[in-house]
């Protein structure tokens, strides 16, 4: 604001939106690149009779839009702000499909209809009345190119006075404000920075569950108890089946991360008391918090020791002759390790996050719906992204690609509609740009280092937090599906997966399924994830596309 007074520029409100007019006014599109946080929105200039829209370079917020048969151009921040229009195609997109099942979310551009796209993060999108709707133009890349030289002490001092910086610009508020708090490293150094901040008890909320294999609450009251927090708790309900089906109308389209369940009902917890909550997401992208990230660095190391033509024969052999062992530590699941080795690189990350791998999708998939692909695998969305990053380090890599896909249609998607559905608004301190731009051009040896994930955070944390939570192991905000769905949700999945919602659309093999079902509640299999991602499409068919859809979708195959 005081650089566009500066220009002349008079203010009639405190409003960002009126922030966002001035900025067009000034530098037209390029006002974006002035924009720091989160936003989507669209703009109409009537005296150019131009449409501009654009998204934030994290993609924490969502901007769908659709170009109609008539030339009518549709937008808004969900899915069912289209959905209302009677002239948009209810299609479904079989690729979408097949990207939903390996990644339990449909990446960007996509959405599970054809012909409504996802405006992807770091990209706006300029039409001018009577043209020719153009493609998407990016204005914002992060780039690992490792170009800082610091010592450690440096680096550690550097990044408490940015993240420091990045929580305090996010306390702006008229509204009571808050932070999510589960107990891990990431928000519990964004209630430590908070609390410096603040003169007044930062109000923190967190979930528990009954199984204490998942359960942070300790960890988060351990924080909440250093920093003198007002703590909320509240316990997830196993039995609370009917939140299975509000999550399809929440998120509008297949979406099958099961955290989404208590991250619904935390942020609804956080709403009893505060407006805007602060978030620790992002957190593990930039810092390399993933135990997925170690798994591949050493692969990695072996697949440089054998050129991927001697590699893809040999390894795939042994990986379709090795027993499955869903129920071994992963050092034991040698069938992974050589699939995995038989892969270059990209495919290799691809098969270590696929909720179903290849081989899974092929069996699960009917022989009419793969025709519908037409040779398409999810696997090109990441091979796609990893053409566009500025490295080849193998662990930089693997976080340029979840920036750009399991942070955005996976993380912010959780997030986004779970608060949204709640009147809350949730800030990210750690996916604030400028910071994420400086850890990204810090050595891969401060993010991972000796095995050790987060490094740099933790060591910089040191005198803020204690051992217990930042060396603890990694839990995640996971909830305990395999046991759910072999007692209170049993026969819900049951129903779900055999019941004829699935059978009548005629995009999957029956057999197939019902493997899957007796393999995991005779405990042969930890199938958990599969069956919710399956749990999660029929409740989108019931819930948003509807049983005449669904009859529609049988005909069209």
């Amino acid at each position: 604001m005081p650089e566009l007074q500066a220009l002349g520029h008079v203010f009639r409100t405190r409003s960002d939106t009126e922030v966002i007019v001035h900025a067009w006014e000034a530098w037209g599109s390029k006002c974006v690149q002035r924009l720091r946080g989160m936003f989507a929105f669209a703009l109409w200039d009537r005296n150019q009779q131009i449409l501009f829209l654009a998204r934030d370079r994290l993609g924490v917020k969502p901007l769908y839009y659709s170009e109609l048969p008539d030339g009518q151009f549709i937008f808004g921040s969900e899915l069912k702000a289209l959905l209302v229009h009677p002239d948009l195609p209810r299609e479904m997109d079989p690729l979408a499909t097949e990207n939903y099942f390996a990644y339990g979310y449909i990446p960007e551009p996509r959405s599970i209809f054809k012909g409504v796209y996802k405006l992807p993060p770091g990209f706006s999108l300029t039409l001018q009345r009577g043209e020719p709707v153009p493609e998407p133009a990016q204005y914002w890349d992060v780039s690992f190119k490792e170009t800082l030289s610091l010592s450690e002490q440096d680096a550690s001092e550097e990044l408490i006075h940015r993240l420091r910086e990045s929580v305090k610009i996010r306390l702006i508020s008229e509204v009571p404000l808050g932070a999510f708090l589960s107990g891990g490293v990431d928000s519990s150094a964004v209630v430590a920075m908070m609390a410096g901040l603040s003169a007044d008890p930062v109000v923190t909320c967190s979930i528990s569950f009954g199984d204490v294999a998942y359960n942070e609450s300790a960890y988060a009251q351990t924080v909440a108890d250093q920093y003198h927090t007002q703590h909320h708790v509240e316990q997830v309900d196993p039995d609370d089946i009917s939140l299975v089906d509000r999550l399809a109308t929440v998120y509008d389209e297949p979406y099958a991360d099961s955290s989404a369940m208590p991250t619904f009902r935390v942020c609804e917890l956080a709403r009893k008391s505060v407006t805007v909550a602060l978030s620790g997401d992002g957190g593990d992208e930039s810092f390399g918090g993933y135990r997925r990230y170690r798994w591949h660095l050493n692969e990695e190391r072996l697949r440089s020791m054998l050129p991927l033509q001697l590699r893809r024969p040999a390894f795939g052999l042994l990986g379709r002759l090795y027993p499955k062992a869903d129920w071994a530590p992963r050092v034991f699941r040698a069938k992974s390790t050589f699939e995995a080795l038989a892969r270059n690189s990209v495919e290799a990350y691809f098969h270590s996050v696929s909720i179903l791998n290849d081989g899974m999708r092929s069996e699960l998939f009917s022989s009419r719906f793969r025709s519908e692909l037409q040779g398409y695998s999810a696997v090109q969305v990441l091979k796609r992204h990893a053409e566009q990053a500025s490295t080849d380090n193998p662990l930089s890599l693997v976080q340029y690609l979840d920036l750009k896909t399991y942070l955005v249609g996976d993380i912010n998607t959780k997030v986004d509609r779970a608060s949204m559905a709640h009147g809350l608004e949730v800030r990210e301190p750690l996916m604030d740009h400028t910071l994420v731009e400086w850890l990204a051009n810090l050595s891969p040896d401060f993010k991972l280092r000796r095995g050790e994930g987060k490094y740099l955070l933790k060591k910089a944390l040191e005198s803020y937090l204690p051992p217990g939570i930042l060396y603890r192991p990694k839990m995640g905000f996971a909830v305990p599906l395999n046991k759910w769905f072999r007692g209170p949700l049993r026969e819900t999945m049951r129903n779900a997966v055999l019941g004829p919602v699935l059978a009548d659309t005629g995009w999957f093999n029956t057999p197939y399924l019902e493997r899957l079902v007796e393999d995991h509640l005779s405990g042969r299999r930890d199938h958990s994830a599969p069956l919710w991602t399956l749990m999660m499409f029929e409740s989108f068919l019931r819930n948003v596309m509807g049983a005449q859809a669904v009859s529609r979708i049988r005909s069209a195959v």
